[in-house]
């Protein structure tokens, strides 16, 4: 059955979802899941009870789950509006800065520019900061 687990990646999920809420139902109840498992152990009741009791736990992860996720997708939201906001105010800048540098400081940029990536693709950085306190 292992083989035909592998198969299917979303039962593999129920199934370690599943076996997840029981171990931590049985965290949370601590021996009366053991107790309740010695003493009605033959009665069809306690097992829909414990799979009831399973299926709470389970629904008790999925919202936990669900609600951590929403929580991470607003402050991806947060971060990407953020990084757009100063994308925009750096495009901004550039073009204010391309404006203002003369047609001789601006061949000077790109030529150190085109020397810079010759040598490093890193050091790229570091002619657009002399760029902008040359202007």
């Amino acid at each position: 059955m292992s083989s035909e687990m592998c198969q299917f990646p979303m039962e593999v999920a129920v199934y370690q979802l599943h076996n997840f809420s029981i171990s931590f139902f049985s965290s949370l109840l601590g021996g009366d899941v053991v107790s309740v498992k010695l003493d009605n152990s033959a009665s069809g009741a306690t097992v829909v009870a414990i799979d009831n009791k399973i299926e709470q736990a389970m629904d008790l992860v999925k919202n936990h789950l669900m609600y951590a996720v929403r929580e991470e997708v607003e402050i991806l939201k947060e971060q990407i509006k953020e990084l757009v906001e100063k994308n925009s105010q750096l495009e901004r800048e550039n073009s204010l800065l391309k404006t203002l540098a003369s047609p001789e400081q601006l061949e000077k940029f790109e030529s150190q520019l085109s020397s810079d990536e010759q040598t490093t693709p890193a050091a790229t950085n570091s002619p657009e900061q002399g760029a902008g306190s040359a202007v």
